[in-house]
């Protein structure tokens, strides 16, 4: 009896020690997470896509910027709040569920509304989605005068310039569809010392997934600063390029 005690025992920490050795083995087989901000290690934005955080950041600020006296929320603010602050109607009538949903962008004097989603076919669909379900919920309690609809002709494009001649990043968006506004992300190699035109004129490429675990935080920083008027972050000795710069 005690021998097979003692079997039993030993067959178990064997059972144990081949538990973790698994556990071990699986995370260093298993693809690393990715270290750009506001990314979710299941996420299915390509990984030439611009991290979703800098890109809804610079969208957003620059619909403001188009738009300086209009009363625009971004997506910090709920249903419940753009309702209430903008003295749409009733913000008591809608429903618990979706009170606190936050549209990427309401502009409450156009009564217009935008969704902001990478540039492929199911995120397009989601953001079709979105809209839809945030444009059903305020208009069931705004008043009849106050209807809102999706966002047209909402497109631009802006540029970071990594040094002096470095890696030239562009963000661009476009609006395909009322309320679904799409943005992807392109790459140009380093070209030093070339004009403007001719880094513009350069083959667009996929940001390599690398530069982008490199650069990801400090770009989105950047454009921060840009649009903010702060200073730039340290390490950035480029030049951000927002739309107005680069008509």
């Amino acid at each position: 009896m005690e021998k097979r005690t003692t079997r039993a025992r030993s067959t178990w920490r064997l059972a144990g020690l081949l538990l973790v050795l698994g556990v071990i083995l699986g995370a260093q087989a298993a693809p690393p997470i990715s270290r750009l901000p506001a990314r979710k290690p299941d996420s299915k934005e390509p990984w030439d896509a611009f991290l979703g955080k800098a890109a809804h950041l610079a969208i957003g600020r620059q619909y403001l910027v188009q738009h300086p006296t209009n009363v625009v929320f971004l997506d910090t603010v709920n249903l419940y709040n753009i309702v209430r602050r903008a003295r749409l109607g009733d913000p008591e009538r809608l429903e618990e569920f979706v009170r606190l949903l936050r549209p990427d962008i309401t502009d409450t004097r156009a009564l217009v509304l935008f969704e902001i989603k990478p540039d492929d076919e199911e995120s397009r669909r989601e953001g079709r989605e979105q809209a839809g379900r945030y444009l059903a919920a305020l208009n069931e309690v705004v008043e009849p005068d106050k209807k809102l609809s999706g966002g047209t002709g909402f497109e631009g494009s802006l540029f970071l310039e990594f040094e002096n001649g470095g890696t030239l990043w562009q963000l661009s968006w476009r609006t395909p569809e009322p309320g679904v506004t799409l943005y992807r992300w392109s790459y140009r190699r380093k070209k030093p010392h070339a004009s403007w035109k001719e880094r513009v004129a350069q083959k667009e490429e996929a940001i390599p997934r690398e530069e982008a675990e490199q650069r990801g935080e400090l770009a989105e920083q950047a454009i921060r600063a840009a649009y903010e008027g702060g200073e730039f972050p340290s390490g950035f000795q480029g030049q951000v390029y927002l739309p107005v710069d680069c008509h």
